[in-house]
């Protein structure tokens, strides 16, 4: 099955009458201020999502203290959206603000296929991380260490290659676009087509979207557990300590490994939001894409179209922007990367930097100051 060119019957159908409205229906594109200004804002987006992506690949890179298990997939998450950023997004701008596909048939399959290909890759990483999170908070095992985590890396590349490969050896239709700003998925009633972008959907998002709200679901069940179990203990200590009037109480040790774990596994959680917010539309518009005669015949599919693939893309560029917020080694190595001409303040040096461990205990009186 190769790509079509025109929003005509599609090859795949089965019913040998079309309806003259259905087949003659055009769709209607967005107004030209709009698409321009679309298109802007998605080239902001490329620009946003590229430079951001590398400071991640950067960082775990250049600096060996960094190289993880959790950071090397994270690494991975943004190799996978720095592709998806440089393969699909200047194509998709490009043909919007035309309103025309000028790269052929044959890139027109090979972008889709990309497209898939570097999604599902970021989905995969993101399951990952999701279930080692699970693992270390729920079951209490941390089995995932850099060498088993390259693996895992290897496998998930392999898997998504696997998944994504029948879109360019012709299993689905991909259809040029005239109906959306980039090869999207086309309606068609052969059974082993539907079959497929079921599967194909069901992996990028149903599936992973399951198991992931499962294991966040389990670990703040635990986390609430934990707390309540700190709260108690921390009680406990207060009414000795007023028994006894002894030294200071000190915080259990519980109580710092629970906020250190629940602070990663906030960043995880908001990574995890973003994902559902940003792929569910377009889970929705894919399956209706495909099943739908009426929705991918009309008027408004364009509109729907762009929409929902502005919404995807900007999932590779609000990754970088939650690593920003909530990680203090991402700013760090922000400002370390800009040219000292565009540094605001000054660098402080790093021999009379404070180096306080939160875990330690400082213990000052009059006398003396020990630790």
């Amino acid at each position: 099955m190769s790509c079509n060119s025109t929003p005509a019957e599609p090859p795949g159908s089965l019913l040998p009458d079309v309806s003259s409205n259905a087949s003659a229906s055009q769709p209607s594109p967005l107004s030209t201020p709009l698409r321009i200004s679309l298109a802007i804002v998605m080239m902001v987006m490329m620009v946003v999502g590229f430079l951001g992506n590398t400071v991640v690949c950067i960082i775990v890179y250049q600096r060996p203290a960094m190289r993880s298990a959790i950071n090397l997939l994270l690494a991975t998450l943004a190799f996978s959206d720095i592709m998806l950023s440089l393969c699909c997004m200047p194509f998709t701008a490009i043909t919007l603000v035309t309103v025309r596909w000028h790269f052929g048939d044959h890139f027109c399959r090979l972008s889709a296929t990309l497209y898939w290909f570097f999604v599902l890759e970021g989905v995969a990483v993101l399951l990952i991380i999701s279930v080692d999170r699970f693992l270390i908070i729920v079951q209490r095992q941390d089995k995932l260490n850099p060498r088993r985590a390259k693996g895992i890396i290897a496998a998930s590349w392999l898997l998504s290659f696997c998944i994504s490969l029948p879109s360019l050896t012709g299993w689905t239709l991909v259809e040029v676009p005239a109906r959306a700003p980039q090869c999207v998925l086309a309606y068609t009633e052969l059974p082993a087509e539907r079959a497929y972008v079921v599967t194909l959907v069901a992996a990028v998002f149903f599936v992973p979207f399951a198991v992931m709200l499962c294991s966040y679901m389990c670990i703040l069940n635990t986390v609430r557990k934990s707390a309540v179990r700190v709260h108690n203990r921390s009680d406990s200590l207060d009414l000795r300590q007023l028994r006894l009037r002894a030294r200071p109480r000190r915080r259990p040790q519980l109580s710092v490994d629970l906020s250190f774990k629940t602070k990663a596994f906030t960043t995880i959680l908001i990574l995890f939001v973003g994902f559902s917010l940003c792929w569910l539309p377009h889970s929705v518009y894919s399956l209706l894409s495909v099943f739908s005669r009426s929705f991918y015949y009309s008027s408004s599919f364009y509109a729907t179209s762009t929409c929902v693939l502005w919404l995807s893309y900007l999932k590779s560029v609000f990754n970088p922007i939650v690593y920003c917020w909530r990680i203090k080694k991402f700013r760090e190595a922000c400002l370390e990367l800009l040219p000292h001409t565009l540094q605001i303040l000054p660098k402080v040096p790093e021999r009379i930097q404070r180096r306080i461990q939160p875990s330690t205990v400082y213990v000052c009186n009059e006398n003396q100051s020990a630790v």
